[in-house]
């Protein structure tokens, strides 16, 4: 949203300077739904929240297009509605889909790549309108590339034998490569394509431009401690909002892949379904820096593969009209008990879960009691009656739009990731010096991102202003804290 601020009020990929670490279009799209609202950022109380509506039209969307990719894939509208209904209802598809994220938007482009792919006649306007979400899909958030083998192999599979298909088979990738080659062409004309002197070490960064290739090398270097240790996002983060979706999530994975593999010919849905999850699930667990909504992408793969997979339990012959109607009646009654199961038992958090006082109450995503977005707004109260407009402010992205886009502005107040790694903010503003920070306004889980984010020692001097500060204001919903500090 920051980002987006930036285009509609200054016409420029960023308000500090753009490195390529995204590419563009996912904040086009949301500076594009913004602008023509009757108070653009402000429409539904604040920029996260406009841009949170946008994320329910998303959703909606997606919704649609999964259910009628399951259907065709599986030819079953039983596995479409299962994969629907895990899409919608998990706990972890909650909390993220509601989220302003890159991810979101990359994933509705995805969708309806694979939903062009799969009409039932393969036409040139399909195809080309196939590759060109894809591409699009791409330069909203790179990560996409990893969706790409399965695509190619549908295509593939789709358009062989045909009378078009050396024609189509073309056409789609020119189309998917349009998009990318227009942001390759802008960062070309810009003479940001290449670092200077060709140099790639990544211990001495460009100094006098930032750089495409540079800036993708650097994200492909980029490690971190494994996935699956005891403080990893696995076990501190995800199995603990959806056990279920995640667990059932690989079992499905591996049966489809392993249905898919033992006849390629009759079970080309399992086979694509099976490597959209692997393809994704291999880039999480390859050992690079993963935040939390990384796992955005996965969730509606693995609904997808458990959808596919209970409605092939589920399915069967019998000789006589008896075991047939009997066995038409299980279909619906086991994925129904399933469901309801998932819905009343607190141990899966996905309707109702058991506080800490060991009550069992409606679960977090659903509960109204617990006003996130007043907290928000009660900080940022605080902030604009005590905090001076003139004041060096160290933040989080989320409040960025709320301090420069309604007055008193904060020309001065940054998120701690430009703070430590833009060279106008950090050298030239705060000077790396820990005496230079006014106060520290402080998201849910901020810590934490400036922990994983400072493996090379960029935020150093803002976790020392941390150190060095008092506690002013702060306020707590269950597991959700506020604070804002007071640099001493």
């Amino acid at each position: 949203m920051q980002r987006a601020w930036s285009l509609v009020r200054e016409t420029s990929l960023s308000p500090y300077t753009y490195d390529y670490d995204h590419a563009p279009l996912g904040w086009i799209t949301l500076a594009g739904w913004v602008f023509p609202l009757p108070k653009q950022f402000e429409t539904f109380g604040n920029a996260i929240n406009t841009g949170r509506f946008l994320m329910l039209l998303v959703h909606v969307a997606a919704v649609y297009l999964l259910f009628e990719i399951a259907r065709r894939l599986s030819g079953s509208v039983l596995a479409a509605t299962v994969t629907s209904f895990l899409f919608n209802v998990s706990p972890i598809a909650v909390y993220f889909q509601r989220q302003v994220l890159l991810d979101n938007l990359m994933m509705l482009w995805l969708l309806l790549s694979l939903f062009m792919l799969l009409r039932r006649e393969v036409t040139i306007r399909s195809v080309f309108g196939g590759g060109l979400a894809l591409g699009v899909a791409l330069i909203t958030k790179e990560n996409a590339i990893f969706f790409v083998p399965s695509f190619m192999y549908l295509l593939y599979r789709r358009v062989k034998g045909s009378a078009s298909s050396r024609f189509t088979s073309t056409l789609w990738p020119f189309a998917a490569a349009t998009p990318i080659g227009a942001y390759v062409t802008y960062a070309l004309l810009k003479n940001e394509l290449l670092p200077s002197g060709f140099d790639f070490d990544l211990n001495n960064p460009p100094a006098d431009h930032v750089s495409l290739l540079y800036t993708l090398w650097w994200q492909l270097n980029r490690n971190q401690g494994t996935l699956f240790s005891h403080t990893g996002l696995l076990q501190t983060s995800w199995l603990v909002r959806d056990k279920f979706l995640l667990i059932a999530g690989v079992c499905a994975m591996v049966m489809c892949l392993w249905i898919g593999t033992r006849d390629r010919r009759r079970n080309l849905g399992f086979l694509i379904a099976g490597t959209l999850a692997f393809g994704y699930a291999f880039y999480l667990v390859r050992g690079s820096v993963v935040l939390d909504f990384y796992v955005t992408p996965l969730i509606p793969m693995f609904a997808l593969c458990v959808g596919m997979i209970t409605d092939r339990l589920l399915k069967g012959s019998f000789a006589n009209r008896f075991m047939r109607g009997a066995h038409s009646l299980t279909r619906v009654a086991v994925p129904s008990f399933v469901a309801v199961l998932l819905l009343v038992s607190p141990a899966s958090g996905y309707l109702v879960h058991t506080n800490t006082e060991g009550r069992t109450q409606i679960a977090d995503q659903y509960q109204s009691k617990i006003n996130l977005t007043g907290m928000q707004h009660a900080q940022i109260a605080w902030v604009r009656k005590h905090v001076p407009p003139n004041s060096r402010v160290i933040m989080d992205d989320d409040l960025w739009g709320e301090l420069h886009d309604v007055r008193p502005f904060y020309p001065y107040a940054h998120s701690h990731w430009n703070a430590s790694s833009d060279p106008d903010v950090r050298d030239k503003l705060f000077k790396k010096k820990w005496q230079n920070v006014d106060y520290i306004i402080m998201s849910n889980k901020m810590r934490k991102s400036m922990m994983t984010n400072n493996s090379d020692g960029r935020e150093n001097w803002i976790l020392q202003a941390l150190r060095n500060s008092t506690r002013v204001w702060s306020e707590t919903e269950g597991n959700i804290k506020l604070e804002i500090y007071r640099v001493q």
